[in-house]
């Protein structure tokens, strides 16, 4: 008896038919009506918001650009209690949203800001680690921190500030070893020309 073989999902050309027909009904409306409609979805998804700031890359000011990094933050490290010791999904834009904010703040002078969420970036990325079967996450907390650390390396900051946030952030990582390297690397540079 022969295999029968399984028909083609519909359900693709529905979507793309159903995407289609969107595509139409968009294109007939008036500019300040899409421009609400993507307003309301952002106001009702944060995930819609961050991929709307990127895509067009607006710019906040300071204040609002160091709130929305710590919201980030929040929904980057986010996890699910009843997942704790899996592979659980995190959100990766979330986590982009973060070092995409951070160089921003760093570009408009703000570095003394992006330390202190560096800071809260490495509590609670560290816990999420911790709480997670690999850590797979740990590259992503990484990379955003990379930012920071580049800066400070060639920043005019007094010495025993940076030794400090760098003593800081080791000590605030529940794993030991997120960046571990570089921060220590940073620290000794420092120790070493405040002599």
């Amino acid at each position: 008896m022969s295999k029968r073989k399984p028909k083609k999902a519909a359900p693709a050309r529905k979507r793309a038919d159903a995407a289609e027909e969107l595509r139409k009904s968009l294109a007939g409306q008036k500019k300040a009506e899409l421009v609400n409609v993507l307003l309301e979805l952002a106001q009702a998804d944060r995930g819609v918001l961050r991929q709307l700031t990127a895509r067009f890359d607006v710019v906040a000011a300071p204040d609002e650009l160091v709130a929305a990094t710590r919201q980030a933050i929040a929904d980057a490290t986010d996890f699910d209690e009843r997942d704790i010791n899996r592979n659980f999904d995190y959100d990766y834009e979330a986590y982009r949203e973060v070092k995409r904010n951070l160089n921003r703040l760093i570009a408009s002078g703000q570095l003394r800001p992006a330390m202190q969420l560096s800071m809260e970036l490495m509590k609670a990325g560290s816990h999420q680690v911790e709480m997670s079967d690999e850590g797979m996450m740990t590259a992503d907390i990484e990379d955003c921190l990379s930012v920071v650390l580049r800066t400070l390396k060639n920043c005019n900051l007094p010495a025993d500030e940076v030794i400090a946030w760098c003593s800081a952030m080791l000590d605030n990582d529940r794993v030991g070893f997120i960046a571990k390297e570089q921060l220590q690397s940073l620290r000794t540079h420092f120790q070493t020309a405040a002599r």
